[in-house]
């Protein structure tokens, strides 16, 4: 068996140094600020459950108007949930006449994955 290290596809020299892997090196003050934020918009049932109807919509996008109906909530409750992911930097949107339209912003889980992938050598077993 080879010890050589796998390779960790689409993971760019960006998502690296912003976000270095749990086990590469340990976060610095301003990496750890900005990751909690991250983690503190997830951290809410309501407000994952809304990023992964964003990302899982066919298009890449979803109007807020498909959104709230998937919930018992009220539209400011809603639109506040979709605030904290947007300031968190993981969605952005747009105004298109009356409605609100949502995306997940590119690399955004991208840089999340590579910061919680663990780099395994070749022939280790789980």
């Amino acid at each position: 068996m080879s010890n050589q290290e796998l390779v960790v596809l689409g993971r760019t020299d960006e998502s690296a140094v912003c976000c270095p892997g749990l086990l590469t090196a340990p976060l610095d003050e301003d990496q750890a600020v900005e990751l909690a934020k991250v983690f503190k918009a997830l951290g809410d049932p309501v407000r994952l459950r809304l990023l992964s109807l964003i990302a899982s919509r066919a298009g890449g996008e979803v109007c807020v108007c498909d959104l709230t109906p998937a919930f018992d909530l009220s539209q400011p409750t809603i639109s506040h949930h979709l605030k904290l992911l947007r300031q968190a930097g993981l969605i952005d949107c747009e105004r298109r006449g009356t409605w609100v339209y949502y995306w997940v912003l590119p690399g955004a889980l991208d840089r999340l994955s590579a910061f919680l992938t663990t780099a395994q050598k070749a022939g280790t077993t789980a």
